[in-house]
């Protein structure tokens, strides 16, 4: 891949991309250098990347860096945490809903509803069957009705 094939990519990508670290680490900074990095990890292995399926590789590579920034961050006392405003969506029952889902139910959800990624590319982006894809999507479903029903009993 030429290196105006990859910016042009890349450029198209990045907004989901964002998206996607700032739902998995929560925070607009360590979202940006998980980005940066997996752009920089995605540069390096440009040539190896297979034709079509580009884009599963590289948020693949996103995952990974954000997953690196969260062991770090396991192995840092913070002085004090920041909540920022959660990326999506407007609702804040919905918003803390998905923010309450594990990781394994929450990034199948912004994939595929969020990001607008098809069941076969979120499937490739997390490294999973497409039957376990569909499964993590039905129980993360499941348990955000579950959880707002519940909000909504309240009220």
């Amino acid at each position: 891949m030429d290196k105006t094939t990859f910016e042009q990519l890349y450029r198209e990508l990045l907004p989901g991309f964002y998206r996607l670290a700032q739902g998995m680490l929560r925070n607009a900074a360590d979202a940006q250098d998980a980005v940066q990095q997996a752009a920089l990890k995605a540069w390096q292995a440009a040539n190896g990347i297979k034709l079509g399926g580009e884009r599963a590789y590289m948020t693949r590579i996103v995952i990974n860096e954000c997953r690196n920034i969260q062991r770090h961050r396991m192995r840092v006392i913070p002085v004090e945490e920041f909540r920022e405003e959660p990326y999506i969506p407007k609702d804040r029952e919905l918003r803390r809903a998905i923010d309450g889902l594990p990781e394994r139910l929450r990034l199948p959800l912004l994939l595929k509803y969020m990001e607008g990624y098809s069941e076969k590319e979120a499937a490739a982006a997390l490294g999973i069957t497409l039957p376990a894809l569909k499964g993590r999507l039905l129980r993360a479903r499941r348990q955000l009705a579950k959880e707002l029903k519940e909000e909504v009993e309240w009220i």
